[in-house]
Formats: structure tokens, sequence, C-alpha cells
């Protein structure tokens, strides 16, 4: 099979792996990024494992969120705030 960027394939010898989306290509290995969320580098000796697949079943995968950044929660335990310790000698005026 020839493999270029934005084909979709599946991997014979892999099947669990789903369908996969070719990112990148070059003359030593090529850039899949598959359903079951793994972006995985098939060296060219591999190439004839790839086969064509339909472009319909091809799901990008999910993003999951960590909860890092604007607007996500906090998961874990509370945060203790600690009580300010009054200076020792100072003068209040």
């Amino acid at each position: 099979m020839i493999v270029k960027r934005g084909s979709v394939v599946s991997h014979a010898m892999a099947q669990q792996w789903g369908t996969g989306k070719v990112v990148e290509v070059n003359d030593i290995r090529a850039t899949i990024r598959f359903s079951d969320g793994m972006v995985r580098k098939i060296i060219s000796s591999h190439f004839a494992d790839l086969h064509p697949a339909d472009p319909a079943t091809y799901l990008p995968p999910v993003k999951e969120l960590k909860g890092k950044g604007k607007g996500g929660s906090r998961v874990g335990r509370p945060r203790t705030v600690k009580a300010k310790k009054p200076l020792v000698g100072a003068t209040t005026g």
C-alpha cells in the first residue's frame, strides 16, 4: 500500500488499535493516530501490514480533560489556610 498523509488505514496485525489516520510520512516511517487514542510510528518495512480503511470508520480519539486551566474543578484535598503570626518587636502606631 502507498501510505500518504491524510490516508485512513488499519493495521492487519493489530485490529484492536482500530482505524488510524496518517499524520506524517517519510522514507523511514509513518506516524499514525489510531482510534484507541495512541499515536504509533510504523517503520516502512511494515507498510505492507497497513490496509486502506473506510474514512467513516475513523473516530478521532477524545481528549480527556485534566481539570487544569480556566474553569477546571479541583480534585483532592482542600487547601488549609495558615494563620499569620504577629511580628515580634513590631510596634503599632
